[in-house]
């Protein structure tokens, strides 16, 4: 269990980067896509042998070190990361649940209207789609803009009519100033040992939790459980749903109501204790 906090901080990814493999193979000539510091290297390859070191040979991180994230709740499933060098991005564009600012990136899902848009602002420089325009074939991002590294986990979704679209959406994981945060979209099944690989370490998780189309909450706790994210930030919700989604976890779990529709993090200020916290805002 461990090794599962083993990639903590932006230095941790030194140590990761001799042996992580990224998602994407690899032809002759092709550029190396971005190395994953939040991929979970004991899960995912058992065998692996790992790298030795000592910290004292960590160089010493600079004083300048830009470390604070926001994250703004926007509405329904969208919501505004900034980062450290400003950076923007929306999580399940609509293209009617905006910031001020148009983003440099935003993410989809194609769930239903309320998670997509095939008309975004031409302005926006990276629209990345959850789903392929090939059924059944995973989508795929591997992308750097600024001091953000977005990747993305293929999962199923399931239709109106209750049939399942393999790899038809995405978990979107957002690896910022050390910080790795994933939006697991319109998730509507339980993730297998595979996903969580995938997956890797996430510090900061957003979860749809009407139980919905989406996944029910009993199968949302379980695997709200099984990240153990140190910051929970339920989406998706309207009214009782929340209450009833909190009331599934004891006092292992701290429980906060914003009256805020954002809030500032770093890697230092991640709470010890995990925590559920409800942004003001539907």
């Amino acid at each position: 269990m461990m090794l599962q906090r083993l990639a903590f901080g932006v230095w941790g990814s030194m140590v990761l980067a001799g042996f992580v493999f990224a998602q994407e193979t690899q032809t002759p000539g092709s550029p190396r896509p971005p190395v994953s510091q939040c991929q979970l290297v004991a899960e995912a390859l058992p065998s692996v042998t790992f790298a030795s070191f000592s910290a004292p040979q960590l160089p010493a991180r600079p004083a300048a070190f830009a470390e604070h994230v926001t994250i703004t709740f926007l509405g329904h499933s969208t919501f505004q990361i900034t980062t450290p060098e400003g950076v923007e991005i929306a999580t399940d564009y609509n293209g009617w649940l905006r910031s001020a600012r148009l983003p440099d990136v935003v993410t989809m899902n194609k769930a239903h209207s309320s998670h997509y848009t095939l008309s975004p602002d031409p302005g926006i420089a990276n629209v990345l789609h959850g789903w392929s325009d090939v059924p059944g074939e995973k989508a795929l991002h591997n992308v750097i803009v600024g001091d953000a590294y977005v990747r993305n986990v293929a999962t199923d979704i399931r239709s109106w009519g209750g049939e399942f679209e393999p790899n038809g959406n995405s978990i979107f994981i957002f690896e910022v100033a050390g910080l790795c945060i994933g939006h697991l979209g319109h998730l509507h099944h339980e993730l297998t040992d595979a996903h969580y690989a995938e997956i890797g370490r996430l510090d900061i998780v957003m979860v749809p939790v009407d139980g919905g189309l989406t996944m029910g909450a009993d199968s949302m706790s379980r695997t709200i459980k099984r990240l153990r994210s140190a910051v929970v930030l339920p989406m998706h919700r309207r009214g009782p749903i929340v209450d009833s989604f909190l009331a599934m976890f004891d006092d292992s779990v701290d429980i906060e109501r914003s009256p805020n529709s954002g809030f500032t993090v770093s890697m230092r200020t991640l709470p010890k204790k995990p925590l559920i916290l409800v942004l003001a805002g539907n």
